[in-house]
């Protein structure tokens, strides 16, 4: 074999045994990316929870529909058509239900959209109707449903929910509530990364989220519980044990949210929803701990109310 030929076999040979440079590491992220990504997402939210609510309200509800998009188009992948106008329309009308008239319009909204996805595929062809309508009804629950839990602390339901700004500049306590339950939500999600990926032995759920481990958990519950007894101080005039109740609470609620995604994902054969947003996969995979601590965390906030 000439030299002309062997070139291109030496560098085939070599190009196998090259370093790799793609910082991600064992528990499978781009870790830089996914900083950036999730700090710029995280204060945009902040941003506009603390100063705009409305906006807040609006860029809930764009997450919301990427989010549902992706289920339409996994679910189509695999066989089932979703009704995506009535559910699309579903998911633009419930967080701006829940801010503008509180629980009882959220649940109408819920209610109205469930009984439209039924209409429109009651005009189609029978054939995979129920598999159609039973994932309408399941996508409107999981993702738009769940999320406008947090726009309920938002409506004011003593008086007009702002269109513009926080009147006066003063910050309400449910705008700290919402606040606090994300920044526990990344504290779950961070601390059980890092402890995980550098400590974790031990799988959970080996056979729903081989990564997702034991001593990572107790990262994400040290991790929530030092970040939520400060909040509590400091934000929420509280004492310092209502900060460990939504600590724990809502990293086991995100905790579940999170392998009920997986869970979805593993039936559909997918490994992430989308590759939208780099270093987290697609919106799903970010909202897949939110949608389960928005309710949870309404409902610890009543609990502890009194405190």
């Amino acid at each position: 074999m000439g030299q002309a030929e062997q070139a291109p076999v030496q560098r085939a040979r070599t190009r196998g045994k090259q370093p790799r440079t793609n910082p991600t590491p064992k528990a499978g992220r781009n870790l830089p990316a996914a900083v950036v990504v999730g700090l710029a997402m995280l204060f945009a939210v902040l941003g506009g929870l603390l100063f705009l609510p409305l906006g807040f309200v609006a860029v809930t509800t764009a997450f919301a529909v990427f989010g549902v998009w992706e289920i339409f188009r996994a679910l189509e992948a695999n066989g089932t058509r979703m009704p995506i106008v009535p559910v699309m329309t579903g998911t633009v009308a419930m967080p701006f239900a829940a801010y503008f008239g509180g629980i009882e319009s959220l649940l109408f909204a819920m209610l109205l959209s469930s009984v439209a996805v039924l209409l429109w595929r009651s005009v189609e062809s029978a054939a995979g109707s129920a598999n159609s309508i039973f994932a309408g009804v399941f996508t409107l629950g999981w993702v738009p449903f769940f999320i406008s839990f947090a726009a309920l602390p938002l409506h004011a339901s003593g008086g007009a929910t702002p269109l513009g700004f926080w009147p006066g500049g003063t910050i309400p306590d449910g705008a700290w509530q919402v606040a606090v339950m994300l920044l526990l939500v990344v504290s779950n999600d961070t601390f059980g990364y890092l402890v995980g990926a550098s400590l974790g032995k031990h799988p959970m759920a080996p056979k729903i989220s081989p990564k997702k481990s034991w001593e990572g958990f107790a990262g994400s519950i040290g991790g929530a519980i030092l970040i939520g007894v400060l909040a509590s101080l400091f934000l929420l005039d509280k004492p310092w044990w209502v900060g460990v109740v939504l600590a724990v609470g809502l990293v086991a609620a995100s905790t579940a949210g999170d392998l009920a995604e997986s869970m979805v994902k593993r039936e559909l054969g997918v490994k992430d929803m989308s590759s939208i947003l780099p270093g987290h996969g697609g919106v799903m995979d970010r909202l897949d701990s939110i949608v389960f601590a928005a309710p949870a965390a309404f409902v610890l906030y009543g609990l502890v109310s009194w405190a």
